[in-house]
C-alpha cells in the first residue's frame, strides 16, 4: 500500500500520481482527515497518561506523608482520566483500521517515466522483433484450437465437459510440450534464480500482501471452508516468503523463481477472447521474482525483462514489448513492460509476460524490510516480478507459428532437449 508518511507530508504529489491512473483521489483526502484526527487522539492520550503519572506520584507522596484521605480526590480524577484514555485508544484503533481499509483499495503511484494514457490503446510499443505479416503462409493462419483438435494434442471439449467453460486439457505430445516449456523456463534461469515450489493455496493475508485482495476478490477462487485462496500467480506466495522479516542489505538483491499452477476466475471476460487458450481459468507459469533495495530496482527490472524476452527469442517467436501507460498498470505496479507474442492463426498479439516493478507497495503490506549496511533505521524492500514463461499463450503462438504445410508442428530447436529428441508433432 502507499506510504502514509509520504501522503501526510506530500499529499498533492501522491494525489497527482494516483490521478494519472484515472483513479479518484477523494479516498486519499479521507485518509488525510482520518490521519490528522488519529494523531490528535494519540497526542491527547499521551498527555493524559502523563497527567495520570503525575497524579500517581502525588498520591504516593500523600500516602508517605500520612494524608491518605486527602488523596481520594486525586484518585478519582485519575480514574476519570483512565476511562478517557481507554476511549481515546479505542478511537485511535478505529481510525487506524479505517485508514488501512481505504489504503487497501488505492493503487500504487506510477513511476515518473511511466507513459501517460487513459487505457490500453495508449500503451507504447517499445520494439517489435521478428514480425513480418507476409512471412506466414496459409498453413500458419489456422488457430491453435483447430490445430490441437486435428492433431489430438488439445481437447477443449472434454475439458469443458469436466470443468466448464475456459478450461483446457492437453493430450499426448501436447501435454509433453507443456512440460517441456516449463522445464525450459526453469532451466534457463537456474544460474541466478533460486527455485521455489510454494503452496498453491494461501491465506487471505497472503493474497492481500500483493494487492489481489480485497479489491479483486471476484477474480480469485476461494475455499471458504478453509479460509484459503487458489493463487493467481506464484508472485503471491513469493511476496510473502519474507513476510514480517528484516534482511541484511548484503542479502539483496534476492532472486527467486517458481513454477506453479495458476487460477483466475477472469470475472467479466465471458465471450471475450475466450476461445482455445486465449483466456483460461487454470494454467501453468514460471514466475521470476526479485527483492531488492530501491537503488537496485532499475537493474533487476531490466534483468527480468531481458530474461523473459530472450526466452521468447530463443523459441523463434515474433513478439513486441509494450511500455504500459499509467491507466493500464496493474494496481500494485509502478512500471510494467508487457511482452506479447504474435499468434498468426489467431491473428493476435498474446501477452506472454508482464514484468513489473512494485516499489514498496507490496512489501509494505507484507512487512518486508532490510537493514541498511550503513546503519540507521530499517527500510522497506522493493519487489519485482515477471512471467519467465506463461505456458498457454506461448503454446498457442508456438503451435500456430511452427505449423507446417502438411499439418504437423516443427518443435523449436530450443525445446528438443526437453521433448526427448522429438522434433515434430504429427497426428496422434
Amino acid at each position: 500500500m502507499l506510504d502514509l508518511r509520504l501522503l501526510r507530508t506530500e499529499p498533492d504529489t501522491v494525489k497527482a500520481a494516483v490521478a494519472r491512473r484515472g483513479e479518484p483521489t477523494a479516498p486519499l483526502d479521507q485518509v488525510v482527515i482520518h490521519d490528522e484526527r488519529r494523531r490528535a487522539v494519540v497526542s491527547e492520550a499521551d498527555d493524559l497518561r502523563a497527567e495520570v503519572k503525575r497524579i500517581s506520584a502525588e498520591v504516593g507522596a500523600m500516602h508517605r506523608d500520612g494524608r491518605a484521605d486527602d488523596a481520594e480526590e486525586l484518585r478519582a480524577r485519575s480514574r476519570e482520566l483512565g476511562s478517557r484514555i481507554d476511549e481515546l485508544a479505542a478511537e485511535a484503533d478505529q481510525l487506524e483500521e479505517w485508514i488501512r481499509r481505504i489504503l487497501l483499495f488505492v493503487p500504487n503511484m506510477p513511476a515518473d517515466d511511466c507513459p501517460d494514457g487513459s487505457g490500453p490503446d495508449d500503451n507504447v510499443v517499445v520494439r517489435t522483433i521478428g514480425y513480418d505479416a507476409g512471412s506466414y503462409g496459409d498453413h500458419n493462419r489456422v488457430p491453435h484450437w483447430d490445430i490441437g483438435t486435428e492433431l489430438g494434442i488439445l481437447d477443449i471439449d472434454r475439458a469443458v465437459r469436466m470443468s466448464g467453460a475456459m478450461f483446457a486439457m492437453y493430450r499426448g505430445l501436447g501435454a509433453r510440450l507443456v512440460r517441456a516449456l516449463i522445464d525450459y523456463g526453469l532451466d534457463r534461469n537456474r544460474d541466478l534464480y533460486e527455485e521455489i515450489r510454494p503452496p498453491t493455496l494461501v491465506r487471505t493475508e497472503t493474497m492481500t500482501s500483493t494487492g489481489h485482495l480485497p479489491k479483486f476478490s471476484d477474480d480469485a477462487y476461494q475455499l471458504e471452508r478453509d479460509g484459503l485462496w487458489a493463487i493467481p500467480t506464484a508472485e503471491v506466495p513469493l511476496t510473502s516468503l519474507l513476510s514480517g522479516e528484516i534482511v541484511d542489505e548484503a542479502d539483496l538483491p534476492m532472486r527467486l523463481m517458481g513454477h506453479t499452477s495458476c487460477f483466475r476466475r477472469e470475472a467479466g471476460s465471458a465471450g471475450r477472447d475466450t476461445r482455445g487458450l486465449l483466456r483460461v481459468h487454470e494454467f501453468d507459469k514460471v514466475e521470476l521474482y526479485g527483492f531488492c533495495t530501491p537503488e537496485q530496482a532499475a537493474d533487476i527490472h531490466a534483468e527480468i525483462l531481458d530474461r523473459a524476452e530472450r526466452a521468447i527469442v530463443d523459441l523463434g517467436l515474433a513478439y513486441r514489448v509494450l511500455d504500459l501507460c499509467a491507466a493500464d498498470l496493474g494496481d500494485a505496479s509502478a512500471r510494467t513492460f508487457d511482452i506479447e507474442a504474435y499468434a498468426p492463426g489467431s491473428d493476435r498479439w498474446l501477452e506472454v509476460s508482464s514484468v513489473s516493478w512494485c516499489r514498496d507497495y507490496q512489501t509494505r503490506r507484507a512487512d518486508v524490510r532490510y537493514r541498511p549496511a550503513a546503519g540507521g533505521r530499517t527500510q522497506m524492500v522493493h519487489s519485482l516480478n515477471g512471467s519467465g514463461l506463461a505456458v498457454p499463450r506461448v503454446w498457442a503462438s508456438l503451435v500456430e507459428t511452427y505449423r507446417q504445410p502438411d499439418g504437423s508442428i516443427a518443435v523449436p530447436e530450443a525445446l528438443h532437449p526437453y521433448m526427448g529428441g522429438i522434433t515434430s508433432i504429427g497426428p496422434a
